[in-house]
This record gives structure tokens, sequence and C-alpha cells, in this order.
């Protein structure tokens, strides 16, 4: 006779792309799963490393690739966790940065559902540090802001504002498709020679990082391509890229100046 599972629900993260960035005790999480709920961010390399003999059903969200609304995944977890028993929805980074898992747990616990978090590495610590890119140095930076660049209406949030009138190292994530916007407003604050970044696919064989300044960014946005999530670093921690001195200096040559 089979014994009725319990129905359950996992938020595991994991972790900024690399399939092994991602927790050991995420993993073990994942083997006892009875279906996977994945987004968008989750590479193929990790799933491929998950069992085989479960459903491992994509629910991602992106900018305009909406595969599932946020209303649609949570009640297909509950579902899932009817039906399955055991639901791990693994999202990339962390599940409580930028990931919605309250408005998740929220709703899974209204059924009587319980829910468990397994942290993540997040994306806006690991992508720079994976480039050489600290997010504090003594003497430059005594803190980092993470922030998202737009609020739900599309407009700036206030935190944008409120960084670039300090010293704080700046990382906006979900910030690709604004990033002219954004430096200007940032420019606003702080001088047109502030390094920057534009780090895409961070920890991933095809990574890609743009090393600038606010005043010359404009110069590489045709190899930005605004279809592939990226992290925005800001702040004088960028010149600490193994790569910034010799970007500017041929630069300059170049321009003659």
């Amino acid at each position: 006779m089979e014994v009725e599972k319990e129905a359950k629900i996992s938020l595991v993260g994991a972790g900024p792309g690399a399939k092994d960035l991602i927790t050991l005790r995420g993993m073990k999480v994942l083997q006892s799963a009875d279906v996977i709920l994945h987004d968008a961010l989750i590479s193929n390399d990790l799933l491929q490393e998950l069992r085989s003999d479960i459903p491992k059903i994509y629910i991602g969200k992106r900018c305009g690739k909406h595969s599932h609304t946020q209303e649609e995944i949570n009640e297909l977890m509950v579902a899932y966790a009817l039906q399955y028993g055991h639901v791990v929805r693994l999202k990339g980074g962390d599940p409580f940065v930028f990931g919605r898992a309250n408005e998740e747990i929220a709703y899974a616990e209204a059924f009587g559902i319980s829910v468990h978090v397994v942290p993540g590495i997040s994306s806006s610590l690991a992508v720079p540090t994976g480039q050489g890119i600290p997010m504090t140095k003594r003497g430059v930076s005594s803190s980092f802001w993470v922030m998202t660049a737009t609020m739900k209406d599309g407009s700036f949030s206030q935190d944008l504002e409120y960084a670039s009138r300090s010293s704080t190292t700046m990382v906006v994530l979900m910030g690709i498709r604004k990033l002219v916007q954004i430096v200007d407003e940032v420019n606003q604050y702080r001088g047109s020679l502030t390094p920057m970044a534009v780090i895409q696919n961070g920890t991933l064989g095809n990574e890609q990082c743009i090393v600038a300044t606010l005043g010359t960014i404009k110069d590489y946005v045709g190899r930005i391509s605004i279809d592939m999530p990226g992290i925005i670093v800001i702040g004088d921690v960028v010149a600490e890229h193994p790569a910034f001195f010799e970007e500017e200096v041929q630069r300059v040559l170049y321009s003659g100046y």
C-alpha cells in the first residue's frame, strides 16, 4: 500500500549560476524532492546533476518573457505539493534577495503547507567577487548597497539617488535594460571618472565583464545584450579589477588626450 506523502515546500537558493556554487544543504534538499519547479536563472549544467526520475518544471520569469505570473507560480507550488509531496522551488541566487519568497511562503502557509528556506549565494556578491571586484576596501568604500533599478511601476527607486549621493559601492540588479538611464541618474551625483562594471552571465563559462567609467560606459552598450541578465557595479572599488587601468589607458592613448 502506497503511503501518502506529506505536502511540503522548500525554497532553495541555487546560487549565482555555476553548478558548483549551490550549497551542500541545497543539493541535499534537492535529492529529497518529489518535483522541482525552477526559474530562468538555473543553469542546465545544474539541472543535469539532479534526479532524472522526478518532474523538473520550468516556471521562469524574465523581463518580457514570463512563462508564468507570480500568482500562477504560487498556485502551482501548492497544487504540486498536494499531488506529489515535497516540492522544491529552485531559485537563482538567494530566495530572499528580490526573489518574492515572502509571497510564496504566505500563499503556501495559507493552505497549511510548511515551507523551509535554504539560503543561496547571492549573485550581488559572488559575481563581482569572481571578477576581482571587492565590495568594500579600507579607505575607499566602507559599505555596499544592493538595489533593484526600478520599482513596480517602472520608475527609479529612490534608493538609487540616495546611494549615488554617498560613497558606497552600488550593486544594481535587474538594470541592464535601463543602463543608460541609470548612468545618467548616477552621474548627477558622482563624477564621470567613477569606475563601473557591467557583468553578464556571471560565474558561467560565457561570462562577460565590461569595465569602464560613468563617462565612458555608453561607448560599450553595443556589446551588452539587453536579453541577458546582468549586474551593474558602480564605485571606486571597480578600479581593483585587473583590466580597469589597462582599458582606460588604451582609451586615452586612442583618443589622443
